[in-house]
């Protein structure tokens, strides 16, 4: 009996305590409206004052919080525009109808990638820029990555329609490896073909929560590679953004007809779906397709190849397929393949078939008397007869048709009120072009990000892996190179080409009259026609079939480079916050593993693949003085890549309030870049008799530079003009190409700024920088005889030219600086305005360099937007006009002038508040004035949509 009672006692206990506990939790409910327009107000930060526990209003504005905390108390809400509340919930079961008042947010938005811990931009050490939802909602642009452009100090390539690389800083082109993405911590630059894939795999527009971009030097935090520039697109939590988002954005290109024979519709639809479970579990995932008739290259102007002599590489020249023989159109492949027909790889055929009909004529009575006037005309030739196989087009051989499909998705799991766990993925496949060392023809790209993460209010611990793989993609130049030589070589096509040109010299070609000089110019006509007998013309089956095949057989023998490389990387931090009284410090560290494999085709990989392994740490510390008004920082990083020697790079930073919302900073920044993997291990045949290879010695090596010397190419050019024109070649003229350690880059970076706002109206950023480069990261083109003799150089001797474009250090500085300044002006009546003003110059490189630097001197924006008139303010509009100047554009696959252009981008909405929706009507390029942002990529023309959006705002 007495054992009944302790059991009944037991009970009563639990129930008590149970009942207890029960009573302590209360749920609170409310919702939230914007208090000028009554619209709902979702995404809006609800939290306990005092205790990390809290929650977000949904896509209609409500929220629903559970808490164990002694009532009363008081919810804290925010929401950048808006101006923070407090309320105070009294009783169990309330519910709270807030209503938020309309705030501007310049100057207090917080960013976390300046110092990787929160903190109002205003108040930011460094130069930074964001990017918020409302930004990509109003953006004129038509889509949220080219909302990069025109910022102040960005630079950006348009290889395609869906593949854009930003950068800053100079130094601008495709997939510009100096600039670091980071999509939610994921460094998103392709392992084996080392662009970044943010534009072409990244996040759907749907699911970007906030964009900040970090200018200049970055190595300190962010680790190698952001030497000029660090972005990182954050993406929406499933806790704060829920529901259900639709967006369809639907327009017209090529309305000119300009590229193409008709105008052209693209299509860019989207979803993305988020929800919460139960208060600690919640997923999201998200999916986004794009379709589109892209932009064509279709520059056909005759393009000089040369050396990489400043000025000397790249430029075009007078003629065109008609007119010269030799012709090299800029965005024509296959006619790469040149030789002057005096010495194709030691062979004189000019002299050979001369010789032959010479005798022909000879050995007929009839054309006999012919031969004096053939030895004349034969004499007449007497430079270098210089002679390019026929070539197609870029719309001939390349599919211009872009497709791209974007997946995303997450899983979600709060530990504890400061704890989550998380896994998460976004994979894209699709096609579209890219400008490398040439133009590639990126067809089936499939990458793939995945991760998992925990993350704490004062730490986070993540491992992720992209994985590549490149499908069907290839070469258009070495391809088409290729498919020329598969439907005739080039030793039979030449031999017929010389042979008829003789003929129609002569006049002995059928309807010509014996005899009869026909001039070079009908006499190159003929021989083109009769050697292109055969020729397969693009779009036929026949061409079909001989090009489909070539472009799928691995390089060399073919144009499909595999690449199936692989990045793994796991990485933590910890912030101490407060826990150090003397500063506060955040500690981190990472370990990083490259596995590239290309079977052979981009890589020196074929026994197999290679690996290459980085490690790091670095640490920060922070520290307020004289009442907070100085913050002072210092920060450094060191790392080590398995094939080159640590680095250490440290930072330091100021920032002091002359008075409220008015601070000055500087910084002093070092950053470095080890080689990328294509750097290190490139070596790929480019067309146009250049090779491209890796900086490590193991590949000169390889190509015997320590048995068969590689010389300059300006001592080269000096040696070929000699001995044409004194007929005696002098060895001793060329100078041995030296090559120093293979190291990594590095930059010293001095920057002062001022941040400042005005009456919560104006807010002026400017800034100023000097860099100075060492070990700088570049290409230098050396010259190589395939028989050992510098003879061999000149195609003496059974010997020809090799040429390589070898990834090397500049011995010499370089240096650069430049200034922005932008101001952002908030009208009465919902109207603002913005403009910026950018210049980014570089010093004196030496001779022979190429530094790719790629910048126009000067950059003006300017802006106009209102976010709300008209009947009930539902209307809204934004403009920004764009203007640069010219410059010289230099790269691996073409060089030459840019000019400079001005370029307007316009939307006007409605939005209906009820569905939470936005009509849109927009155009991008408004007045359809063509530009390029690189010579060799296709110009950029008019683009003219109208998009519907559901549960955006």
């Amino acid at each position: 009996m007495r054992k009944s009672y302790r059991y009944l006692a037991a009970l009563l206990m639990a129930g008590i305590f149970s009942i207890a506990a029960y009573a302590q939790t209360a749920t609170i409910t409310g919702t939230v409206k914007n208090g000028t327009n009554k619209d709902v107000v979702p995404a809006v930060s609800v939290m306990v004052k005092g205790t990390a526990a809290g929650t977000f209003t949904d896509e209609k504005g409500n929220f629903k919080l559970v808490t164990s905390q002694k009532l009363p108390l008081t919810l804290i809400l925010t929401s950048v525009g808006f101006e923070t509340k407090e309320v105070t919930v009294s009783s169990a079961g309330q519910n709270i109808d807030v209503e938020f008042t309309p705030s501007s947010s310049l100057g207090t938005e917080v960013v976390v990638s300046a110092s990787r811990v929160p903190e109002r931009i205003l108040e930011s050490p460094v130069s930074i820029e964001r990017i918020s939802v409302a930004n990509i909602r109003n953006t004129p642009s038509a889509n949220y990555y080219d909302i990069l452009k025109n910022l102040k100090g960005v630079d950006m390539t348009y290889s395609s329609l869906t593949f854009a690389t930003p950068s800053t800083r100079g130094f601008n082109a495709s997939g510009n490896a100096r600039f670091t993405q980071l999509v939610d911590g994921m460094d998103n630059q392709a392992p084996g073909l080392n662009f970044s894939v943010g534009s072409v795999i990244g996040l759907t527009e749907l699911d970007v929560e906030s964009m900040e971009l970090l200018p200049g030097a970055s190595s300190a935090l962010y680790g190698p590679g952001g030497m000029n520039g660090t972005l990182l697109i954050n993406s929406k939590s499933p806790f704060k953004y829920q529901g259900l988002s639709l967006q369809v954005k639907q327009g017209l290109m090529h309305t000119d007809r300009k590229q193409r024979s008709t105008a052209a519709p693209f299509y860019d639809w989207s979803f993305r779906w988020g929800k919460v479970v139960t208060p600690k579990f919640a997923f999201k995932i998200g999916a986004q397709f794009i379709q589109a008739k892209d932009w064509v290259a279709s520059d056909y102007r005759n393009y000089q190849a040369g050396d990489a002599s400043a000025n000397q590489y790249g430029n075009v020249k007078a003629g065109d397929r008609l007119t010269d023989p030799a012709y090299n159109g800029v965005n024509v492949y296959g006619d790469e393949t040149m030789f002057d027909t005096k010495n194709i790889n030691g062979t004189n055929l000019f002299g050979l078939v001369a010789s032959g009909i010479r005798a022909q004529l000879a050995g007929s009575p009839t054309t006999a008397p012919l031969v004096p006037l053939f030895d004349n005309v034969v004499a007449g030739y007497t430079t270098p007869f210089n002679v390019s196989r026929t070539g197609y087009r870029e719309n001939e051989i390349v599919n211009n048709n872009t497709i791209n499909v974007r997946l995303s998705g997450g899983l979600y799991y709060k530990l504890t009120d400061n704890l989550e766990a998380s896994i998460t993925g976004n994979w894209g496949t699709g096609n579209t072009v890219y400008t490398g060392s040439d133009r590639y023809s990126l067809k089936d790209l499939k990458v793939g990000q995945y991760k998992v993460e925990l993350k704490h209010k004062n730490w986070y611990l993540r491992a992720y892996t992209t994985q590549e793989n490149s499908g069907e993609s290839f070469n258009a130049t070495v391809t088409t190179q290729l498919f020329n030589e598969a439907w005739k070589p080039s030793a039979s096509w030449y031999q017929q080409y010389m042979t008829s040109f003789f003929l129609s010299k002569m006049g002995l070609l059928p309807g010509q009259t014996p005899g009869s000089v026909t001039s070079d110019y009908n006499s190159h006509l003929n021989a083109r026609g009769s050697a292109d007998v055969g020729r397969p013309v693009s779009g036929t089956q026949a061409f079909k079939s001989i090009f489909d095949q070539v472009r799928k057989i691995p390089i060399p023998r073919g144009g499909l480079f595999v690449d199936r490389s692989d990045l793994y990387n796991i990485e933590g931090q910890y912030n101490f916050g407060n826990k150090l009284k003397f500063a506060e410090v955040i500690v981190g560290a990472n370990y990083k593993q490259y596995v590239l494999n290309s079977q052979g085709t981009l890589f020196a990989d074929t026994a197999g693949a290679i690996k290459i392994n980085e490690f790091g740490g670095y640490i920060q510390a922070t520290r307020k003085l004289f009442k907070e008004k100085l913050k002072l920082s210092a920060s450094a990083r060191g790392d080590k890549n398995e094939n080159f020697k640590g680095r250490i790079t440290p930072r330091f930073t100021a920032v002091y309030e002359i008075a409220k919302n008015h601070n000055f900073r500087v910084s002093a920044q070092s950053a470095y870049r080890f080689p990328t993997t294509q750097q290190q291990w490139i070596n790929l045949n480019v067309g146009g008799g250049v090779r491209l290879i890796g900086g490590l010695p193991e590949l000169r090596d390889y190509y015997k530079f320590n048995t068969n010397p590689a010389y300059t190419v300006e001592s080269f050019k000096v040696f070929a003009f000699d001995a044409q024109t004194t007929g005696v070649p002098k060895p001793q003229l060329l100078q041995q190409a030296v090559f120093p350690e293979f190291k990594p880059e590095s930059l010293r970076s001095l920057e002062v700024g001022y941040k400042g706002l005005f009456g919560k109206k104006v807010f002026i950023d400017a800034y100023g920088y000097y860099g100075e480069y060492k070990n700088f990261l570049g290409r230098r083109i050396a010259v190589q005889s395939t028989n050992g003799s510098p003879l061999g150089l000149l195609g003496l001797g059974g010997g020809q030219r090799s040429n390589f474009s070898v990834a090397t250090n500049s011995t010499a500085k370089v240096n650069t600086y430049g200034y922005g300044v932008s101001i952002d002006w908030v009208l009465p009546r919902n109207f603002a305005v913005n403009a910026n003003f950018s210049q980014d110059k570089r010093g004196a490189v030496e001779a022979g360099f190429v530094s790719f630097f790629n910048v126009p001197s000067y950059r003006f924006i300017v802006g106009l937007s209102n976010t709300g008139f008209g009947y009930q303010k539902r209307m809204g509009f934004a403009a920004t006009l764009r203007t640069q100047d010219g410059f010289y554009y230099e790269s691996d696959f073409r060089q030459g002038e840019i000019p400079g252009f001005t370029t307007l981008d316009a939307q006007v909405n409605y939005k209906i508040p009820s569905k939470r929706s936005i009509i849109k009507l927009g155009a991008t390029n408004l007045f359809n004035k063509y530009y390029f942002t690189a010579f060799g990529n296709p110009a950029i023309g008019g683009q003219y949509y109208v998009s519907f959006g559901y549960n955006v705002f």
